[in-house]
């Protein structure tokens, strides 16, 4: 009996310390992020957690214990939602390239394009949409359509009123663009044709936008000296048009109000809200703006069409008059961003797409003046003409940081790089523009106004970049980290995060930002793009 026992305890000696059969198990998820600082989007603390991904949603947030088809070790590093640019430039470069890799550096997986509207016709955006899914794009996008469109499809690119008729063909425009998935109507009421719209076009215009629960997104008509009225204006428009009201790349434009006007446009906003008007604003965080040198004429120069403008600009005595307006400030429907900046002087050539003109990019149009001994509004205008058929654009130093501060304060501001997705990554973005926005703007509001400056909370800065645009525009699935919302992450190192980008090198990339996942897809991998276009064409729906 005592030698049956010790055999068997020796073959259950010899089975225990048998080789394990090789056994695989099948990952239970897409991706698992392991022991992150997660921070949910919704302003919240972070926690640490581990975040599961499978079929482009989060689907567990806590201990995971199942294993990921791909692993990714966060220690140390912040887990957040994607960040939403809620004012892109991208419509028309996304069709030539969707990777838009310049955005997702920055850690942005969703865009909001249209200020100057859809690159087509609206009857022709279902088209747009179905060629930019079939090609691919890497961040999921939506888009404005612009009011001008409709203007100047129907009556063209001059200055005068639309008669009752060509105002409903306008407004048939816009509901064929709202049925399409259009978020809305926008303008550009500082540039012509956009300037020549009035408040009840607009209104007009935005009730059509309504009935599908649109966005009246505007440039506004100052941003200046009369930055005040133009807001309330905008108000006005949302409340008889019954439309939500967003206001682009909210500034206080006017060096000499530096520090008073701002106050006094949150105060109208928050007052616009505090009696239930939906309107908020985003803004960038820079302080020269940047634009063509298109503005730098008064209106009445393009209130003929294009042609009619540039054939003026050609003529010397019509310069002489543009000239005295320009020293005399902003007139009724111009907006003289030269006098708001403080002079020529501040107003800095950032590209001539002129080979004449090259070697002075960067230098400010009075140093520009002085050294071809000309006047700087006749060299501003003869680059202009120069880089025809191009936009000559130039920056515009006419912001105060406290300022940029004071509306950062405000709970309802979101952030907008008023940037395109570049056509290949460290070239200037597709407008043309060197302005550090297009590759600096999302992590400087981190590495800016949290680490440098104590301006804002690190829950707080991410959730303007995300929960709180993806709540305003309606995207009910993304902007936050929790179970079942569409798997949007971005992984960052707080410590090495920076924006990097600056106005000698616009197009520096950003530091710390490793990981970029779009609806589920790893995209941004070590800080580089994979070529992943997981990106979704973002629909606003409409029932009328």
């Amino acid at each position: 009996m005592k030698h049956i026992f010790l055999g068997c305890a020796a073959s259950m000696l010899l089975v225990a310390n048998a080789p394990a059969p090789e056994y695989d198990p099948v990952p239970e998820y897409d991706i698992v992020i392991r022991g992150g600082r997660v921070l949910d989007g919704a302003g919240n603390p972070w926690v640490g957690a581990d975040v599961a991904v499978k079929d482009g949603r989060v689907v567990r947030i806590g201990k995971v214990s199942g294993r990921g088809k791909k692993e990714i070790d966060a220690k140390g590093r912040y887990v957040s939602p994607g960040f939403i640019d809620m004012m892109d430039q991208s419509g028309s470069i996304l069709l030539k390239n969707g990777a838009a890799e310049n955005k997702l550096r920055m850690g942005v997986t969703t865009v909001i394009a249209g200020e100057g509207g859809t690159p087509v016709d609206a009857a022709a955006i279902p088209t747009y949409f179905q060629t930019l899914e079939r090609q691919g794009i890497s961040v999921n996008f939506g888009t404005y359509y612009a009011s001008t469109q409709a203007r100047v499809k129907v009556m063209g690119d001059g200055a005068g009123s639309p008669t009752a008729a060509q105002l409903d063909a306008m407004g048939r425009e816009v509901m064929t663009a709202m049925r399409a998935g259009a978020f809305g109507i926008t303008s550009a009421l500082i540039y012509s044709p956009s300037s020549f719209q009035t408040t009840a076009d607009l209104v007009s215009l935005a009730k059509v936008a309504g009935r599908c629960n649109g966005f009246y997104a505007t440039h506004m008509r100052d941003e200046s000296a009369d930055l005040v009225p133009a807001i309330k204006e905008a108000i006005e428009i949302g409340e008889k048009g019954g439309v939500k009201v967003e206001i682009f790349h909210l500034k206080a434009a006017f060096a000499p109000e530096w520090g008073k006007l701002m106050p006094q446009a949150l105060a109208t906003i928050n007052a616009a809200r505090a009696r239930g008007v939906d309107v908020a604003a985003d803004l960038y965080p820079y302080t020269a703006g940047g634009t063509g040198l298109e503005i730098t004429a008064p209106s009445w120069v393009w209130a003929d069409g294009v042609e009619k403008g540039i054939e003026r600009l050609r003529d010397p005595q019509v310069r002489e008059r543009m000239k005295k307006e320009l020293a005399a400030g902003s007139m009724p429907g111009w907006s003289n961003l030269v006098f708001a900046s403080g002079g020529w002087g501040n107003v800095v050539l950032a590209n001539g797409f002129s080979a004449k003109y090259a070697p002075y990019h960067g230098q400010s149009l009075e140093k520009i003046g002085a050294a071809l001994k000309r006047d700087p509004a006749d060299v501003a205008w003869d680059i202009l003409l120069e880089g025809l058929p191009n936009r000559s654009v130039a920056l515009y130093f006419m912001i105060n940081e406290k300022d940029i501060e004071a509306a950062l304060h405000q709970p309802w501001v979101s952030i907008g790089s008023d940037a395109a997705a570049s056509a290949k990554l460290g070239e200037i973005d597709a407008l043309g523009l060197p302005h550090p926005r297009a590759y600096g703007t999302f992590p400087r509001i981190i590495a800016e106004y949290v680490k440098r400056r104590p301006v804002l909370s690190l829950e707080d800065a991410v959730r303007k970049m995300t929960s709180w645009p993806a709540q305003r525009m309606g995207l009910t699935d993304r902007g936050l980290i929790r179970d079942g919302m569409r798997a949007d992450i971005v992984v960052f190192d707080l410590d090495t995060l920076d924006d990097v980008a600056s106005w000698e090198k616009p197009t520096a990339l950003p530091a710390g930002i490793e990981t970029v996942i779009v609806n589920g897809v790893v995209t941004i991998e070590g800080g580089k793009h994979n070529g992943a276009k997981a990106g979704k064409v973002l629909r606003h729906s409409c029932d009328a």
